[in-house]
């Protein structure tokens, strides 16, 4: 199984979610992030896992971004969210991409699901 997880900006726009998703070159299962954002990703037309903030704190991450440090406990928001999603065993296929517009980044992982 492949997941998409997210990490982005307050205000992103379904466009900005897409290209973020598209910049990573993969067609994922589902999609996630952490479950306070989560139902923005609705709009995706996939399952969408929402994952417990303390899931992002123990994943290791490829990229660090200070914000996503700050504000969550993880250097990247969308990195944790996929491997959190998937669980023991779940590596990430490329780092982190981010849209255009720098309001989403996505990251895809693989894994089989909890």
């Amino acid at each position: 199984m492949i997941v998409a997880g997210f990490g982005f900006r307050n205000g992103v726009t379904e466009a900005s979610l897409r290209a973020a998703l598209a910049a990573t070159g993969g067609v994922p299962d589902a999609v996630a992030t952490v479950a306070a954002k989560a139902p923005a990703l609705a709009c995706l037309d996939l399952p969408v896992i929402a994952v417990p903030l303390h899931l992002l704190h123990k994943q290791q991450t490829l990229t660090e971004g200070a914000a996503s440090r700050a504000a969550y406990g993880t250097g990247s928001v969308a990195e944790a969210s996929a491997l959190a999603a998937l669980g023991p065993g779940a590596h990430l296929l490329a780092p982190r991409s981010v849209s255009p517009d720098g309001m989403a980044t996505a990251a895809l992982a693989k894994g089989h699901p909890l």
